[in-house]
C-alpha cells in the first residue's frame, strides 16, 4: 500500500502544475477546479495498477479528469452554477493585472466553445500535448483532433475579436 502511494506521488509531483492548469482551464466558471482535481486523483489512485506506462501518466490523469467532468455534468445538469457567477473566479496574485484580465477573457472565451474543441485547445495550446497524445485522451482520430483544434482556434479568435471590438465600440460610442 505504501509502495503504491510513493510510486503514485513520484509520478504526480512533476506533472502537478500541468494537471492543475488543465483542470483550471477546463472547468473555468463551472465548478471549483480543486474538486475536479481531487475527484480525478482519487480515481487515478484507485486505478493506478492499470497504468501501462509511466510515460503516459499525465495522459492517464487527463483521461480520468475528462470522464469525471462528464459524470459531473450528467449528474448536475439541473444544478449548474448560474451564468455570470463570480464566486469561483481564480485569483492569481503572481500575475500583473493585464495578464490576469487576459487570462480571464481567454478562459471565458474557452467556456463558449463546444466541449471537444475546448478540451482539444486546452490540451494542445495550454497543456502542451501533441496531436497524437490528444487522440488517445479524446479517443478520436488524428484528423478529428486536428479539425477540432482548427475549428476551436477559429471560433476562439472570433469570440475574442468580437468581444474586443464590441468593448472598444461601447467605450468610444
Amino acid at each position: 500500500m505504501e509502495e503504491k502511494q510513493e510510486a503514485f506521488l513520484r509520478l504526480y509531483e512533476p506533472v502537478h502544475e500541468r494537471f492543475e492548469r488543465f483542470c483550471r482551464a477546463r472547468v473555468y466558471g463551472e465548478m471549483d477546479f480543486r474538486d475536479l482535481m481531487n475527484d480525478s486523483l482519487l480515481v487515478a489512485y484507485e486505478k493506478f495498477d492499470s497504468l501501462r506506462s509511466k510515460e503516459a501518466f499525465l495522459s492517464f490523469l487527463f483521461s480520468i479528469c475528462v470522464r469525471v467532468l462528464g459524470n459531473y455534468h450528467q449528474k448536475k445538469r439541473e444544478n449548474r452554477i448560474p451564468e455570470g457567477s463570480t464566486h469561483l473566479q481564480i485569483r492569481d496574485r503572481q500575475t500583473d493585472p493585464q495578464t490576469h484580465a487576459d487570462i480571464h477573457y481567454l478562459y471565458e472565451a474557452l467556456g463558449q466553445l463546444p466541449a471537444e474543441q475546448r478540451e482539444c485547445v486546452i490540451l494542445f495550446d495550454i497543456s502542451g500535448f501533441s496531436i497524437r497524445e490528444i487522440t488517445v485522451i479524446q479517443n478520436a482520430s488524428e484528423s478529428a483532433v486536428k479539425q477540432r483544434l482548427k475549428r476551436g482556434r477559429e471560433k476562439l479568435m472570433d469570440i475574442l475579436t468580437y468581444e474586443s471590438s464590441f468593448k472598444t465600440a461601447v467605450n468610444h460610442g
